[in-house]
C-alpha cells in the first residue's frame, strides 16, 4: 500500500486484508569475504553502523571496547555502533571472515538490537544457527558470474532482508530472556506495534485526527489490556512509548508526501487528518525542526 492509497468506494469490496506497510531505508556498507594472512593486524577503529562479522575458517581474535573475544569458524560477533574495535590473527595462522556494515532507520528494530548485550555468538546458538544460511547465501552471490550487475544487486537486497527477518525473530527470542513474562511480553510488544502501524495506515489516511492519546486507548482495548500497561510492555521492550513511535510513523509518512510536489502541504495535512494547516505544521516542526515548507525545499522533486 503506498502513501496515497485511496480506499474504494462504499459497497465495492467484499474482502480485503490490510499488510503492514513497509517503509524502511537500508544501508549497508563495506560487505566483503576476505582472508587474510598470519600476520593480519588491523588497528582499532569505529564506525557509526552495527558490524556483522562471521569467520569461516581459522579463528579471529578481536578486541571490542578493551575487551578480547576468541572467534572460531562458525561463529558470529554482532559489533554495535561507536565500538573500539580491533582485528588480529594469532599463533601464525590466518583466517577468513564475511564482514558487513548496515544501518536501517527502523527505531525500533535498532532499540531491540541494543538491548542484546551479548557480542560473540557461538556456532550453535539459536541467532547463529537461524542466519548462518542467509549468510552463505550473501557469500555465494559474489560467485555468481552469469548474473547480471542489477540482478547480484536486487539478490543482495532480498538475502539482506531475509537475514534481518531471521534477526528481528531470534533477538527478539534473546530479548525475552531479559524480561519478566519473557517471549509473552515480547510478543504483546509486538502486537501494540502491529495496530500501530495500523492505526498509521487506515484511521489518519480516513480524515480522522489524532486525539490527544493518538488512538493507544483503542488499540489497549483491542488487547484486553489497560492503557497504562500498554504503554509501559512496549517501552520496557522498545525503549520508546507507542505515542512517541506513532509520531516517529506520522513523520515519515509527511516525508514521504513533501517529496511529491504534486501535493501542497495543505493536501498532505488533510491526507494525514489535520484539518488545520497550522496545527501539522506546528507538529512536524516540532518533530523534525523545520517547517513543511523548508523540508521540502531541501529535498530533491520525485521526477
Amino acid at each position: 500500500m503506498s502513501s496515497t492509497y485511496l480506499p474504494p468506494d462504499l459497497g465495492e469490496c467484499v474482502h480485503e486484508v490490510f499488510y503492514p506497510d513497509v517503509q524502511t531505508t537500508v544501508n549497508l556498507f563495506a560487505i566483503h569475504l576476505r582472508n587474510v594472512g598470519p600476520d593480519w593486524d588491523y588497528p582499532a577503529h569505529e564506525h557509526p553502523q552495527y558490524e556483522l562479522n562471521y569467520v569461516t575458517e581459522g579463528v579471529q581474535y578481536m578486541t571490542i571496547n578493551g575487551t578480547l573475544y576468541v572467534q572460531n569458524a562458525g561463529e558470529l560477533l554482532l559489533i554495535p555502533p561507536g565500538s573500539i574495535h580491533s582485528s588480529q590473527s594469532r599463533n601464525g595462522e590466518g583466517f577468513t571472515y564475511f564482514c558487513m556494515h548496515f544501518d536501517i532507520d527502523d527505531q525500533l528494530f535498532l532499540s531491540l538490537l541494543a538491548r542484546i548485550k551479548q557480542l560473540l555468538f557461538s556456532a550453535d546458538s539459536p541467532v547463529t544457527q537461524q542466519i548462518e544460511p542467509v549468510l552463505h547465501k550473501l557469500m555465494s552471490s559474489a560467485h555468481d558470474q552469469s548474473a547480471s550487475a542489477m540482478v547480484q544487486r536486487m539478490q543482495l537486497q532480498s538475502a539482506v532482508f531475509e537475514l534481518f527477518g531471521h534477526l528481528w525473530e531470534t533477538v527478539s527470542q534473546e530479548a525475552a530472556q531479559t524480561f519478566a513474562g519473557g517471549y509473552e511480553r515480547i510478543e504483546l510488544a509486538h502486537q501494540i506495534r502491529t495496530r500501530l502501524q495500523g492505526l498509521m495506515s487506515q484511521q489518519f489516511k480516513q480524515g480522522d485526527e489524532p486525539d490527544s492519546h493518538y488512538g493507544i486507548d483503542d488499540i489497549a482495548a483491542e488487547l484486553g489490556i489497560s492503557t497504562s500497561h500498554c504503554n509501559r510492555v512496549f517501552k520496557q521492550v522498545f525503549g520508546q512509548s507507542p505515542r512517541t513511535v506513532l509520531s516517529q510513523m506520522v513523520l515519515h509518512e509527511a516525508k514521504v508526501l513533501l517529496g511529491n510536489p504534486q501535493l501542497s502541504v495543505q493536501n498532505i495535512a488533510v491526507m494525514l487528518g489535520y484539518k488545520d494547516i497550522a496545527h501539522f505544521s506546528r507538529q512536524f516542526k516540532r518533530w523534525s525542526g523545520k517547517s513543511p515548507s523548508q523540508y521540502r525545499q531541501e529535498q530533491p522533486a520525485l521526477e
